[in-house]
């Protein structure tokens, strides 16, 4: 079985400094610092994630993973009747 890593975002800077967004927040709460924001999405989601940050692009996603089988082998003979 192989692990694929998939991306979800899940807060987004809010200009100017260091103050963040949830995406999915109905409340649109404004976190100061992304310690906050951390925290805040963990009160949310009561969950454990891995988190991955991407600076340049404001944005902060949670990394989850799953595992997919791989697909069989193809196999062949000479005269192709696989």
């Amino acid at each position: 079985m192989e692990v694929t890593e998939k991306n979800i975002l899940i807060a987004k800077r809010v200009p100017p400094g260091d103050s963040w967004s949830l995406v999915d927040d109905d409340t649109k709460t404004v976190y100061k610092s992304l310690t906050e924001t951390l925290e805040g999405y963990f009160q949310k989601v009561n969950k454990p994630y891995e988190f991955r940050l991407a600076p340049l692009k404001g944005e902060l996603y949670i990394i989850t993973t799953e595992e997919v089988e791989a697909p069989p082998v193809k196999k062949f003979n000479i005269y192709g009747d696989y």
